[in-house]
């Protein structure tokens, strides 16, 4: 799912405009914390396809 800078601002426990500022005076903060964001939404979309593939494989099980 894609976070707003809204959405990740309230996870961060920050203003939207702090946000921006990492963006604009701290590139380097800035982009670790949007690579935590990405691994989390990996972590996520494989969860996601485990559970699909352990659903197919109870399927076919039950065939």
């Amino acid at each position: 799912m894609k976070l707003t800078q809204q959405d990740m601002a309230r996870i961060l426990g920050i203003t939207t405009a702090t946000l921006r500022n990492w963006r604009k005076d701290k590139p380097s903060l800035y982009k670790i914390v949007m690579q935590g964001f990405e691994v989390e939404d990996v972590k996520e979309t494989l969860r996601e396809s485990l559970e699909k593939l352990e659903r197919m494989g109870q399927n076919l099980k039950n065939k």
